[in-house]
């Protein structure tokens, strides 16, 4: 699973230029010391990371609580079948409902902290745009939180949502050297990717959820494996 959190991060990287390509090509970093300019940048992914992984780990823990009471392969099905529907569900009908409402204050003050953030530069201060990039609201990270909670702890939540972060840095870097670096034809056609590379992922999670024995895949419940285990004896 830490495959597709690299790869949704990736390839989400795309949509995630979008979203956050503003704040990465105002990065008042230093363009005269290439040096100092990398440290800067790799500073503000570090800052990133730190926000996902304890988002993950957040999210990591309220999968474990799920899964000690035994719903974990309910929650890989649920899950699978949420991320499914986000893609299939047209945007207009969740821009109608407006989820994110109720959290519009805090990222209202996350906005206003990054815009007095960026009118400095020591390096702490790309630890704290990136810190704070982290929790601007994003399509494609809510579904890695999804994916977080279905980690069942939250070693490996915190682990998911810091492999998807790792994913979106190539991209996010190429856009502070170059804003314009992808245009046209092959941008469209990568955005067209993301919904099916989504939906594939929905389907392995409500595969491992299934619990139909295949290694790796979809592994057998614990209780049920146990149960073998006994019987071989």
């Amino acid at each position: 699973m830490l495959v597709s959190a690299f790869l949704l991060g990736l390839l989400g990287s795309f949509h995630c230029v979008g979203m956050c390509g503003p704040i990465a090509f105002m990065l008042p970093v230093d363009r005269t010391n290439h040096v100092k300019k990398v440290s800067q940048i790799a500073i503000y992914h570090i800052g990133r990371l730190l926000t996902y992984s304890l988002i993950g780990l957040v999210f990591g823990l309220i999968g474990r609580s799920l899964y000690l009471f035994g719903f974990q392969q309910q929650l890989s099905i649920a899950i699978g079948i949420i991320m499914i529907l986000m893609v299939l569900i047209p945007q207009k009908t969740f821009n109608k409902y407006n989820f994110s409402k109720p959290i519009y204050g805090g990222i209202s003050k996350v906005k206003y902290w990054l815009g007095s953030a960026m009118k400095k530069k020591s390096l702490d201060t790309f630890l704290t745009i990136g810190f704070l990039n982290g929790f601007l609201p994003c399509g494609l990270v809510y579904m890695a939180v999804f994916a977080a909670i279905a980690g069942g702890n939250a070693l490996n939540g915190s682990l998911y949502m810091v492999v998807f972060g790792m994913g979106t840095i190539p991209l996010m870097t190429t856009a502070i050297y170059l804003s314009n670096f992808l245009k046209g034809n092959a941008r469209q056609r990568i955005q067209q990717i993301i919904p099916v590379f989504v939906v594939i992922i929905g389907a392995l999670f409500i595969l491992r959820g299934l619990g139909l024995g295949i290694p790796y895949l979809s592994p057998a419940p614990i209780h049920e494996a146990i149960s073998s285990g006994i019987e071989c004896h």
